[in-house]
C-alpha cells in the first residue's frame, strides 16, 4: 500500500488541501471562502472550525479514510525564530501558534488543523520550513539602532526545496555549494545559502526590494514623517507598506503580465517601474555576494515571477557576472510540504523539536 500524506495550506481567502501518495499529488482541491463569510470572523483563529470542518467534508468526499494516512503536514506559521526542517506538531507549538505570537497570518492555522485531524487517528503532524526560519548569524542581525534587530522573514518552503532541487541537478551535495535565491512572488525574498543555510536575507515584508505588492526599504525618516502626518492610520500605513506598496502604488496592479502588456504598447512609465524593481532585486543580489565574499556557485531565480522572460533578462544582464544564472519558476509549496514530511517518513531527515530549537537572539 502506498503511504498517503495530507497537506493543509490555509491562505487568506482558502484552504489549498492535497493527498499525496509517494511524493505524487493523488488528489487536490482549493476551498474558497467569500468575504461576506469572512467577515464574520474578528480573527484567522476564529477561522479554525470551518476550515477544519470543510476539509473533513473534502476527504469524506473523496472517499479518503484518515485512517490511510501516515501522517498531516500543515504550513509553518509565524512562530518563534527557529532553524530550517520538519517539525513535530507539539503541544508547545499549538500554543504559540493559537497566541500568534510572530503575528496573525492565515498560516498560524497550518500547524493546528494538520494536528487536530492527526490526533484522531495517532498519526504524526509537521510544519516544514516556515516563514520565521532563521539561520542568521549574529553579525547579520545589527541593524544600526540597537532596540531594532534584524529579523529573518523569507519565504523559506519554496526557498529550501529550490536550493534541494539546484543541488540535485548540478550534483553537487547542497552542504557544498553557495547560492544566492531570489524569490520574486507578491513578496520578495533574496537569500544567501552557505553549505544550505540561509545566513542572510531580507526582510519580505518591509525591507530589500520592492515587490508587486511591497514597498520594501524605505527612507527611515520620510517614512517616520508619513507615520506622523496624519494623514494615515496605523491600518493605512500597513496597508501601504504590504498589501498595496511597490508595483501595485504605482500601477494598480500586482500582475506583471498586465504590466509587461502595458510595456508592450509603449507605456514609458510602467517599463520604468518595471526595470526599477529588477534593478532593486539585482542590487540585493549584488549585496549578498558580498556575504559570501563572492563565491557564489549560482544565482537562482524562483517564485511565480520567474516566468516572466523579461523580469528574468532584466535581472540577469546585472548580475551574470556574478555566478551563472539557475531559473526554477513558480512556487509549489504543497509538494515542498509533502516531501518535508516525506524525508522524515523515509529516514532521510529527523524531526526537529519545536521547544528545543527556538533561537534566543537577543543580543543586547
Amino acid at each position: 500500500m502506498e503511504v498517503m500524506i495530507l497537506v493543509i495550506n490555509p491562505g487568506s481567502t482558502s484552504t489549498k488541501v492535497a493527498v499525496f501518495k509517494s511524493t505524487e499529488n493523488y488528489k487536490a482541491k482549493t476551498i474558497s471562502y467569500s468575504s461576506d463569510v469572512l467577515k464574520g470572523f474578528n480573527s484567522v483563529i476564529e477561522q479554525f472550525d470551518i476550515r477544519l470542518n470543510d476539509i473533513l467534508k473534502w476527504l469524506d468526499e473523496e472517499n479518503i479514510d484518515i485512517k490511510d494516512l501516515a501522517a498531516v503536514v500543515g504550513r509553518g506559521g509565524m512562530v518563534r525564530p527557529i532553524p530550517s526542517g520538519t517539525y513535530t506538531v507539539t503541544d508547545a507549538l499549538v500554543e504559540d501558534l493559537k497566541n500568534q505570537v510572530g503575528g496573525e497570518h492565515a498560516s498560524n492555522l497550518g500547524g493546528l488543523l494538520a494536528r487536530n485531524i492527526a490526533d484522531r487517528v495517532g498519526i504524526p503532524a509537521f510544519i516544514v520550513d516556515p516563514v520565521a526560519v532563521d539561520e542568521f548569524e549574529d553579525i547579520a542581525r545589527i541593524s544600526g539602532m540597537p532596540e531594532l534587530q534584524r529579523m529573518s522573514h523569507s519565504h523559506a518552503l519554496n526557498i529550501k526545496a529550490v536550493a534541494r532541487r539546484v543541488a540535485k541537478k548540478m550534483d553537487k551535495p547542497l552542504t557544498e555549494l553557495n547560492l544566492i535565491i531570489a524569490h520574486l512572488g507578491g513578496g520578495i525574498s533574496v537569500g544567501a545559502l552557505r553549505g544550505g543555510r540561509q545566513i542572510d536575507v531580507n526582510d519580505a515584508n518591509e525591507g530589500g526590494p520592492f515587490s508587486p505588492e511591497r514597498t520594501g526599504s524605505l527612507a527611515a525618516m520620510d517614512l517616520m514623517k508619513l507615520c506622523y502626518s496624519g494623514k494615515y492610520t496605523h491600518t493605512q500605513m500597513k496597508k501601504k507598506i504590504l498589501g498595496q506598496g511597490g508595483m501595485t502604488a504605482y500601477l494598480g496592479t500586482n500582475d506583471i503580465r498586465e504590466v509587461e502588456k502595458k510595456i508592450d504598447t509603449g507605456d514609458k512609465y510602467a517599463e520604468l517601474i518595471f526595470t526599477a524593481m529588477a534593478y532593486q532585486v539585482a542590487k540585493e543580489i549584488g549585496s549578498l555576494s558580498a556575504v559570501l565574499y563572492g563565491k557564489v556557485d549560482a544565482i537562482v531565480l524562483t517564485g511565480g515571477g520567474a516566468y516572466s522572460k523579461k523580469l528574468v533578462s532584466e535581472i540577469e544582464d546585472r548580475v551574470k557576472f556574478i555566478a551563472p544564472i539557475v531559473v526554477e519558476p513558480g512556487e509549489d509549496e504543497m509538494r515542498s510540504l509533502a516531501e518535508g514530511a516525506f524525508r522524515v517518513i523515509n529516514g532521510e531527515e529527523v524531526p526537529k523539536v519545536y521547544e528545543d530549537e527556538v533561537i534566543n537572539i537577543e543580543l543586547f
